[in-house]
């Protein structure tokens, strides 16, 4: 029979594979569309027929537009052809209303060259706001001198695309997601559909914002343009409408910003290996956190575990958390920071009511009938640390003084936790050291959560494939490089100093100590 806690792993693993499962049959049900198999329903591509295009984009701060009036012309594309890739940079004025807190709009026109748009029958057009509205970055400047940092030219960007595949879709079966892009038109005794126009949203970063003040009057705007196929079409519409989505549940602009960064600046293919690591990243959290908790749980006594390394790991969680809250880091990085701060401040009060170092609160050793293994287990853990001290904390504060004669920062707040994050990110590994040194005094790491540390050994790895993915600080990213070092110590411990049966394991149980269970009456 299992136990209840294979049984619920069980339980949370079937459920990660039914849910895997389904993403990738979601997937496929997106990226592929059934072509028309012939007969009276099938509505043919409108470019097939290759006609000559213009491309025209007018900006305005009216949401409507009903005529030609009021619009100012920014970019004009003659024998605009829908395979080639372009990037054009224009200047575009700023109306005194949008000056006053206005939006202003970009309508995206793709009609027939030599015609207006306006009296073009089968033209195609979209509208896109170029503004928006963002609190504003506080100014980073040097805290001493108060010199502010310098300002980096910038332009906000407008991403295009047409859907250029020869592709004849069935009438009666249409996909929602591309129908509400398409307009149709009839051709003699055949329906045709207009060229596609989309508008990626996706590309549009918080880093390419500008900005808006009374004295702005005009700005650069970065217009590109590519081709699309259906397949991608399809992916992007989906993924916009998720981003927004999110912004609707109270994701705030820059968390939405992060999960736009994770699109736009990945291979389509290696976005799709990032939505497997992710859930497997998700699913080894889970078990880290949930395995973690039922070793300190069963945990008795601090037998072959530093009492510094623990106190260590959770000031420097709970510092890396306030970092990365200060940093307005995204959601995706924040959210699983904060849970593991609070495990770590459980884990201190649990690991402090079992520690020598606090015999008030152990009466036995009061008395002096404190283990052996105990009493040597906090004898190593403080030479250990003593050495390391020697090093650590000159290094520490002579960064801190560094940074606070070259780096600027928001607000002696942000420097004081920047100092503190730098020195546990940069040095923090030493900490970890104390641990390594007891397991090496006492040639046993039988002490160790080893579940825990292999679920999270795995997502040490899975955050070297996030580091180059998700916007994070760069001492963030370099910290998940780090921790594989630490990891691969810890299993080269486990491989020279193999499980002695007569201590206890991770669970707090001796092999040796468990009761033989009496043989059964026949």
């Amino acid at each position: 029979m299992w136990s209840g806690r294979s049984s619920f792993t069980s339980l949370v693993v079937g459920v990660f594979v039914v849910y895997v499962v389904h993403t990738c049959w979601v997937m496929y049900g997106i990226v592929y569309t059934r072509p028309c198999a012939g007969g009276g329903n099938c509505i043919q591509p409108y470019l097939a027929r290759r006609p000559k295009l213009q491309l025209s984009v007018y900006t305005t701060t009216r949401s409507s537009l009903g005529a030609e009036n009021n619009v100012d012309l920014v970019l004009n594309v003659e024998d605009f052809d829908v395979e080639s890739k372009f990037e054009r940079t224009v200047n575009v004025s700023v109306p005194k209303k949008t000056r006053n807190n206005g939006t202003l709009y970009a309508y995206i026109f793709l009609h027939h060259a030599g015609v207006l748009p306006w009296h073009d029958g089968k033209q195609v057009h979209l509208v896109s706001p170029l503004t928006t509205y963002m609190v504003p970055k506080p100014e980073e400047v040097n805290l001493l001198t108060g010199e502010s940092a310098a300002q980096v030219s910038i332009s906000t960007r407008l991403t295009l695309n047409v859907m250029v595949d020869d592709f004849v879709f069935d009438g009666s079966s249409l996909p929602a997601d591309v129908h509400r892009y398409m307009k149709m038109i009839q051709l003699g005794k055949t329906v045709h559909y207009l060229p596609i126009l989309f508008i990626d949203q996706l590309s549009n970063r918080v880093k390419d914002l500008m900005a808006i003040n009374r004295s702005t009057a005009e700005l650069p705007l970065t217009v590109s343009y590519d081709k699309i196929s259906l397949g991608r079409l399809r992916f992007w519409i989906h993924m916009q409408d998720a981003v927004h989505a999110l912004q609707q549940f109270g994701f705030s602009e820059k968390d939405a910003d992060e999960v736009r960064g994770i699109f736009v600046d990945t291979n389509l293919y290696f976005l799709a290996l990032t939505f497997f690591v992710a859930a497997f990243h998700l699913l080894f959290d889970f078990l880290a956190f949930k395995n973690d908790i039922s070793f300190w749980k069963k945990k008795k006594s601090m037998i072959g575990m530093s009492t510094k390394a623990v106190l260590w790991r959770c000031f420097s969680t709970v510092v890396i958390f306030l970092f990365l809250l200060d940093e307005q880091t995204s959601l995706l990085v924040l959210v699983p920071a904060g849970v593991g701060a609070a495990i770590e401040l459980w884990k201190v009060k649990k690991a402090l009511k079992m520690s020598v170092v606090w015999r008030g609160l152990r009466p036995e050793c009061q008395f002096g009938t404190c283990s052996e293994s105990e009493r040597k287990t906090e004898e190593y853990d403080t030479q250990a640390m003593k050495y390391l001290s020697y090093l650590l904390y000159p290094l520490c504060v002579g960064g801190a003084v560094y940074s606070l004669l070259n780096v600027k920062y928001k607000s002696w707040y942000s420097w004081l936790i920047n100092s503190f994050v730098n020195g546990v990110y940069a040095f923090g590994f030493l900490f970890m050291l104390p641990q390594l040194f007891v397991n090496y005094k006492m040639k046993s790491v039988a002490h160790l959560p080893w579940k825990a540390f292999t679920y999270k050994a795995f997502n040490t790895f899975i955050d070297d494939v996030f580091a180059f993915i998700i916007t994070m600080p760069t001492s963030h990213r370099l910290a998940c490089f780090r921790d594989d070092v630490v990891f691969l110590v810890y299993l080269y411990q486990r491989w020279l100093y193999p499980v002695d049966r007569s201590r206890v394991n991770e669970y707090g149980e001796s092999y040796e100590e468990r009761p033989q269970q009496k043989p059964r009456a026949d």
